[in-house]
């Protein structure tokens, strides 16, 4: 049996993944290569040397994500607008703002461009498909994007993936399609499905070569002999809610079930605490119907405004948690931004959830610093 001494010497001898190409490493969990020792170990036993991603690929047909930097992930933009293809821009349709790019339409060329809200399951059903689409595009055309078609999607049940695979047939004319998005949009397991869909169900393991990755940016799910579905890895947002919460606060911000809206009418001089993460300050207008939409298990609690800070201090990783006490100390301090409203509008924190509030109000919402706050026409 080879020796963990062994394997480092091979480590610092650039060894590498025969499914990406990936340089093998046994230290960071959430980069490109990375492998248990425990598992590097069977690999030279067995003589299949494979990152922790091609390793769930090729024994349990499945993607796993892995994060670029905004540079690593522009420049694979570059390509993309080289190439003749279709693009299917996969976005959080919770977390919309958040799982904006940047410029992507200036990095695909003249390449067509599907948008996909994922995640679909977790808005009130109350809510039309129409009314979601029409927002949607609404929101891209305010941020330069012009997509051809706009679809919906839940990755995590896989109900609209026939749908999504006919809407792409369509549109690709024969093209690879290049599937990309920010972390934490479901992307990867929406793409999961979408094998399932295209392989059928099929018991037996499909292996790498199947799925060849061709570099260490992406992997190839085969349409037919000419064409694939081409998974790109995600562009890290750092002003995402969720670079700053442990796994298991995470639980309280991302939501896994329908949203369950919860209103509240407030008088000027009234707080809503979002757990430890968030408070919404309503500084002046007539009373009014306030709508919260947050993952149903976070604790939202009212307060006066006189005593919000005090609250805050008392309170804060105890009866507002998330974060938990322990971790309270991570989560950068909160910052203010105020807004006057002249419509409903929705006072969004990226990653987290938004307020909806009425025409002609002055808000203070309060979120880590560093994380994204932004006002929108209200979605619902």
């Amino acid at each position: 049996m080879i020796s963990e001494e062994e394997i480092a010497a091979y480590l610092a001898d650039d060894l590498r993944c025969i499914g990406c190409g990936a340089q093998i490493q046994t230290t960071e969990p959430d980069e490109i290569g990375y492998t248990p020792m425990s598992a590097l170990k069977k690999g030279f036993e067995n003589e299949e040397i494979l990152c922790k991603r091609c390793f769930r690929l090729r024994h349990y047909n499945e993607i796993q994500p892995v994060n670029l930097t905004d540079d690593d992930f522009r420049r694979l933009l570059d390509q993309i607008s080289g190439t003749d293809s279709l693009v299917v821009y996969v976005m959080d349709v919770f977390d919309f703002s958040g799982s904006l790019i940047p410029g992507l339409h200036r990095f695909v060329g003249d390449n067509p461009i599907l948008l996909v809200g994922n995640k679909i399951d977790v808005l009130p059903r109350s809510l039309r498909r129409s009314k979601i689409k029409d927002w949607m595009r609404q929101q891209a055309n305010i941020a330069g994007l012009r997509p051809d078609e706009i679809a919906l999607t839940s990755g995590k049940n896989g109900d609209d993936v026939p749908a999504l695979l006919d809407l792409i047939e369509r549109y690709r004319k024969g093209r690879d399609v290049y599937v990309v998005g920010v972390t934490n949009v479901g992307k990867s397991t929406l793409i999961n499905q979408i094998i399932k869909e295209v392989t059928g169900e099929r018991q037996d393991v499909i292996t790498t070569s199947r799925f060849p990755g061709t570099t260490l940016d992406r992997i190839e799910i085969p349409l037919d002999e000419q064409s694939a579905i081409i998974d790109t890895p995600g562009i890290i947002h750092q002003d995402q809610m969720a670079h700053y919460l442990t796994a298991k606060d995470l639980k309280y911000v991302s939501p896994q079930k329908e949203l369950k809206p919860r209103t509240y009418q407030l008088n000027a001089g009234q707080t809503i605490f979002a757990g430890a993460l968030a408070r919404f300050d309503y500084m002046q207008g007539d009373k009014g119907g306030f709508t919260a939409y947050f993952e149903n298990n976070l604790m939202l609690h009212r307060t006066k405004l006189e005593k919000a800070d005090a609250f805050y201090q008392q309170h804060a990783g105890e009866l507002l948690a998330p974060p938990e006490a322990d971790h309270l100390d991570d989560l950068p301090s909160l910052q203010r931004h105020e807004f006057k409203t002249t419509q409903k509008t929705d006072i969004v924190i990226d990653g987290l959830g938004w307020l909806t509030v009425p025409a002609n109000a002055i808000v203070a919402a309060w979120a880590p610093k560093g994380v994204s706050v932004l006002t929108r026409k209200a979605m619902i």
